[in-house]
């Protein structure tokens, strides 16, 4: 089950791509954080929809984009070195779809995320969220409308 907008996201801890540990908590306070949970790097959907996001500076100077997958460390620098991926990417590796499940978006057969996004604002709430299926990319522009709701201008 998803959380619920106005719920508490809840709390992680995860590698980037770089080993770096990230604590979602660390964000509470200074930064809106912008969860973008992704199938499989180097795949098609999500690499068009990361490098979309890429290409955004306004969205990507609006908040902390933290985008997850289940790939390991290794494979998400890989990646971020192939595509210019500049933002985090988290791995959710081990324990395998733990922060993905806490979402509500882990796909059990697979054994992947589903493309779910949530907006988590300063004080660790839930602002807005959209869980897409597998194949079906996500719109940009929602990223953009939903950060606008906690007043960031994005033109």
């Amino acid at each position: 089950m998803t959380p619920a907008v106005g719920s508490r996201a809840p709390d992680f801890t995860a590698r980037n791509q770089h080993g770096e540990q990230v604590r979602l908590s660390e964000y509470a306070g200074r930064s809106d954080v912008v969860l973008v949970f992704y199938p499989y790097a180097f795949s098609g959907v999500c690499t068009s929809e990361l490098a979309a996001l890429r290409d955004r500076p306004d969205l990507l100077a609006a908040a902390e984009f933290l985008a997850i997958s289940c790939d390991p460390m290794f494979a998400l620098r890989a990646y971020a070195d192939a595509h210019k991926l500049e933002f985090g990417l988290l791995t959710d590796f081990w324990p395998h779809g733990a922060i993905a499940s806490s979402y509500g978006v882990f796909d059990p057969e697979r054994g992947c995320a589903l493309r779910g996004t949530f907006v988590v604002d300063r004080a660790g709430a839930v602002r807005w969220s959209v869980v897409n299926s597998i194949p079906e990319a996500r719109n940009l522009d929602d990223y953009a409308r939903a950060l606008a709701t906690l007043g960031h201008d994005l033109g």
